[in-house]
């Protein structure tokens, strides 16, 4: 068994200012996403300044922000936000939402790719291999925070979480670290490599939406669902599970797409 390694979720404290890691993650997620995305950017299209790439970070990032909250609250724990809305911005305590973050992410860069002269799966084809950097980064503030952990468990890295997380106090899987190395480091790898040689437009995306959807739906086997939700069917099947199947498919639709539309329209952004 590992030692949980018990950090303060409290980065830094100055009088009643705190700041928590896991709103750090966000900021590295979003600064290592600007810093890949500018070096991308002239084979996306030579012509985008780095202001314009700036605004493209920005818009997108207050989709994930947004998206990823309202996602939570509305897939899973409505009925607490309702009794106290106040909560829906203490986002420091966790509580985002992927697949909310991701329907957020859509509805920016559609909006930002018609203000551009872009399309928007040209837009979101550069903007994929971008994504696994914060979710990774979002898997250790979830480490940090002692939360999304595994089920019990006597595997030889099972962990301990804390009391105050888990009173149980059983052997678990950490979880967050299997996501952070699915759904950050692989996935970021796959989307990397993929993207390098030239793909029709669409095939990137399918490849990230085929992907996550097939890496979060494996790790919801050995994670604890959300309390408040519990298993929706079959004593196995997860909130995380349910979302996870459209993406999936819409991966499987997307790469058929991309690879059997008429040669004519193919073309590549990357």
């Amino acid at each position: 068994m590992l030692a949980y390694p018990q950090i303060d979720p409290v980065a830094l404290a100055i009088g009643p200012l705190k700041i928590h890691w896991y709103g750090l993650m966000y900021l590295i997620g979003i600064g290592g996403a600007w810093l890949l995305a500018s070096r991308r950017l002239n084979r996306f299209d030579p012509t985008w300044t780095k202001e314009k790439l700036s605004d493209m970070v920005f818009w997108l990032s207050m989709g994930v922000i947004i998206g990823g909250r309202l996602g939570y609250v509305l897939f899973y724990d409505l009925s607490a936000y309702l009794a106290n809305p106040t909560l829906i911005f203490e986002v420091w305590k966790g509580g985002m939402a992927f697949h909310g973050g991701f329907i957020g992410v859509m509805i920016a860069a559609w909006w930002f790719a018609r203000r551009n002269g872009k399309s928007f799966f040209q837009l979101m084809d550069f903007v994929a291999p971008l994504v696994p950097i914060g979710l990774g980064a979002g898997r250790i503030g979830n480490f940090i925070n002692a939360e999304l952990w595994g089920k019990p468990t006597d595997v030889p890295w099972a962990m301990v979480f804390p009391p105050f997380s888990d009173p149980a106090q059983l052997p678990r899987h950490p979880s967050q670290l299997y996501q952070f190395a699915l759904e950050g480091v692989a996935l970021f790898l796959i989307l990397y490599i993929f993207s390098r040689k030239p793909r029709p437009t669409m095939a990137v995306s399918g490849m990230f939406a085929l992907f996550y959807g097939i890496f979060r739906f494996i790790v919801e086997f050995v994670r604890v669902p959300d309390a408040q939700l519990g298993y929706l069917a079959f004593g196995w099947v997860t909130m995380g599970q349910i979302l996870s199947i459209p993406m999936i498919l819409a991966g499987l639709g997307l790469l058929w797409w991309a690879y059997n539309r008429p040669q004519a329209i193919k073309n590549s952004t990357l």
